[in-house]
């Protein structure tokens, strides 16, 4: 039996998390031949996430400072090291998500054909594709990753992925730290591990809001691409050594 952990990362979500967690477990609930669990990382929210969290009685990390995407993420994957799982899944708290689409996910893995699968909303083009300069935004990401480690990965910002435990241990040790999704591919390339795209269906987002809007997407950007380079070159560096 493959033992799943599915690792939600939360970060004032009270409006969607408890909606999300229910259809969440309602799903995994007739899964067959794996054995799934449930982790909420609540990333210190200041709104009543723990509160909606809890009511659903999942296993809940609650970190008592904000340590961001990453180091939210990276908490969970310490956790599915720790507890032996086989495979982590990242599936955020805000509803974008469909659960069905998990064993699609993972069966990559289970068949030995992926050490990184991700979920995809650009492979079919349905369901919400997200605004036009996300799009642009995602697309030279996917560029510059391309450019660099010629990995071709269409939806490069998705935050619906799953790792086998090869991953698990390296993102351990490592995982970039503000927005880890198009950065993490670099560190995947020079790793040689496999990465495989599936085509999933997201929506937009039910509640809350996302963090890379406005004038901030331009910032994103920035930061990303000098992210991205300074693992690139660091990476390369230590491979020349």
């Amino acid at each position: 039996m493959t033992k799943v952990l599915i690792i939600l990362p939360c970060f004032n979500e009270a409006e969607t998390i408890y909606a999300t967690i229910v259809e969440l477990k309602a799903v995994l609930k007739h899964s067959k031949n794996i054995c799934p669990t449930v982790l909420v990382v609540n990333d210190c929210s200041t709104d009543t996430s723990f509160d909606e969290i809890k009511k659903t009685g999942v296993i809940c990390i609650d970190l008592p400072i904000n340590l961001g995407i990453g180091g939210a993420m990276q908490t969970g994957y310490k956790y599915a090291q720790k507890h032996d799982f086989d495979i982590a899944v990242q599936f955020d708290g805000d509803g974008q998500h469909d659960p069905n689409y998990i064993i699609s996910l993972i069966q990559p893995i289970i068949n030995k054909k992926a050490n990184v699968v991700i979920g995809s909303r650009f492979i079919e083009k349905t369901g919400f594709q997200s605004s036009f300069l996300r799009r642009l935004g995602i697309k030279y990401f996917s560029f510059l990753n391309n450019f660099l480690v010629k990995v071709n990965v269409l939806d490069t910002t998705s935050g619906f992925r799953a790792f086998d435990s090869k991953v698990i241990e390296q993102v351990c040790e490592y995982y970039p730290e503000n927005y880890p999704e198009p950065e993490s591919i670099i560190l995947f390339a020079f790793k040689k591990f496999k990465v495989l795209e599936v085509p999933v269906l997201m929506k937009a987002r039910e509640g809350g809001k996302s963090s890379i809007s406005g004038l901030s997407s331009a910032f994103y950007m920035f930061k990303v691409t000098i992210g991205t380079l300074f693992l690139y070159i660091r990476l390369a560096s230590k491979k020349r050594k």
